[in-house]
């Protein structure tokens, strides 16, 4: 009798083991559950924050890159008009010659040009060429003369009485004036009408 007694009380405590097991087992399972049921809503709000910190940075980003292309173009802008314009100092100096130039071949006059004649075509042959490089680098001469003055490319010299034509008409240049890809190189020194029209 105390063999079944020791048997029902070992099978009692089997099944109290096992029920608690089961017990253990379902509350397990309901806070995995609970935890389960409040991750997404954790993971949601972590989502909203990450996609608003990608869009701040993408926002950085297209802000960043833009910037980088002004500089890119400000840079090739300038580096363009430096080119443009870095021959400048040394037309100037170049135009001093053209000026002689001139000077050589105006100085001769109508009965030495035949004595003068091989010079004065070799003269010539030369101011030709500097005025061809001239215009291959953007160097233009002011054609001034029977025009209006304009204080961008001219200074007046002198003012001379003509009735016959408006005031401030250019009637004599005494040096020429140049430009340099469109701006001003050296100015013109005229001589204008006053008066007239």
């Amino acid at each position: 009798m105390t063999n079944k007694k020791d048997n029902h009380s070992a099978e009692n405590e089997e099944i109290n083991e096992n029920s608690q097991a089961d017990t253990d087992n379902i509350e397990a399972q309901n806070e995995s559950d609970v935890v389960n049921s409040e991750a997404p809503q954790a993971a949601e709000p972590d989502t909203e924050a990450l996609k608003a910190e990608n869009a701040k940075l993408k926002d950085a980003f297209l802000r960043a890159y833009a910037e980088a292309e002004n500089i890119k173009k400000r840079c090739q802008q300038e580096i363009e008009k430096n080119s443009k314009f870095a021959i400048s100092s040394f037309a100037k100096e170049l135009l001093s010659v053209a000026d002689n130039l001139q000077r050589a071949i105006d100085s001769v006059d109508a009965e030495h040009q035949e004595q003068c004649k091989s010079l004065l075509d070799g003269i010539i042959m030369t101011q030709k060429e500097l005025v061809h490089v001239f215009d291959k680098f953007g160097i233009k001469k002011i054609e001034c003369l029977n025009t209006i003055f304009d204080p961008n490319f001219e200074r007046v010299v002198q003012e001379l009485e003509d009735p016959t034509k408006p005031a401030g008409t250019i009637i004599n240049e005494l040096q020429t004036g140049y430009t340099l890809n469109d701006r001003i190189l050296r100015e013109a020194m005229v001589i204008v009408t006053k008066g007239g029209k």
